[in-house]
């Protein structure tokens, strides 16, 4: 709504190994469910969603690595909390996995098609609307389960609350946090702009379609923040840090954290941030423009 090798934004990875007898842990998961991935979204909320669980919601495992406080309000945590949205024909979710205060990301239910116990705290939302707009920081009251962990709650909506530091609306004065709301937006909007891809937008497929092999990267400079977006043949894939097989098609440098802010919360648009020397693009200007006007839509759905 962290730093280091370059790799893709929400990839499922194995689960790790649990050391056994763990206290507080859940059981092993059992095998997964063979389509977590959400269907091609063909409306706008289900669309929306996929940008919410898919790209904004993974932005906690960030919060977890370079808020120090919040990591310490997590340590040695083991739980899970699942998200429901009610959808006809059939539910959408994902839930977070806290292992001794890491988190994982994961599309689906947790107990799909298996033995593992409930989820420790349940947010159940009445539609796909409902949902979005609880993580665009609207006031959205879910059904919630999971009121016998009173302390795992207030930790959880702590999380969840600290999302909204994203929102262009959120404007820190501490330079901790400035760069923080940076480096989550940058993650953010990369992994968003290619699931908006794999959502089905019709204008960004046919435009990721006739594409070879490319990379669009975002870098902010001094801060050494970046991630890419590859494109290639209709495919998009997300990534953190500097993609370093390929030289970018498209390169977009961030000039600080203050330069990258303006941009990010809409103090200028993004030809005057251009112009002020905010941002400064290398590569096709003609691609660096296609691909801010589908960041401003991705932007848009996001905000509702």
């Amino acid at each position: 709504m962290g730093a280091g090798p370059a790799t893709a934004a929400g990839a499922p990875q194995a689960p790790p190994a649990r050391p056994p007898g763990a206290a507080g842990a859940p059981q092993a998961r059992p095998a997964r469910a063979p389509a977590h991935d959400l269907p091609q979204a063909r409306t706008r909320e289900l669309l929306r969603t996929r940008l919410f669980l898919q790209a904004a919601l993974p932005c906690v495992k960030v919060l977890l690595e370079d808020d120090q406080k919040m990591a310490k309000r997590f340590a040695g945590v083991n739980a899970t909390v699942q998200f429901v949205a009610k959808n006809q024909p059939h539910p959408v979710g994902a839930y977070l996995w806290f292992e001794h205060g890491e988190a994982r990301v994961e599309q689906g239910f947790w107990d799909a098609g298996g033995g593992a116990p409930s989820p420790d705290i349940t947010f159940t939302f009445a539609s796909l609307a409902k949902l979005n707009d609880f993580f665009a920081g609207k006031t959205v009251l879910p059904g919630i389960k999971g009121f016998h962990r009173p302390a795992l709650l207030t930790k959880v909506v702590q999380l969840l609350l600290a999302l909204k530091l994203m929102l262009p609306s959120a404007n820190p004065t501490d330079p901790a946090k400035r760069r923080l709301k940076v480096k989550l937006t940058v993650y953010m909007i990369t992994a968003a702009l290619s699931q908006y891809n794999k959502g089905g937008d019709p204008e960004m497929e046919r435009w990721t379609a006739r594409q070879p092999d490319r990379i669009y990267q975002f870098s902010v400079e001094p801060e050494g923040i970046a991630a890419y977006l590859r494109v290639r043949a209709g495919q998009t894939k997300a990534g953190r840090g500097v993609y370093e097989r390929r030289r970018p098609f498209v390169h977009m440098r961030f000039l600080g954290v203050d330069g990258a802010l303006a941009v990010m919360n809409r103090e200028v648009d993004f030809v005057d941030g251009v112009s002020k020397g905010f941002v400064r693009i290398d590569g096709s200007p003609e691609y660096a423009a296609n691909l801010n006007d589908f960041m401003t839509r991705v932007q848009s759905l996001l905000t509702g």
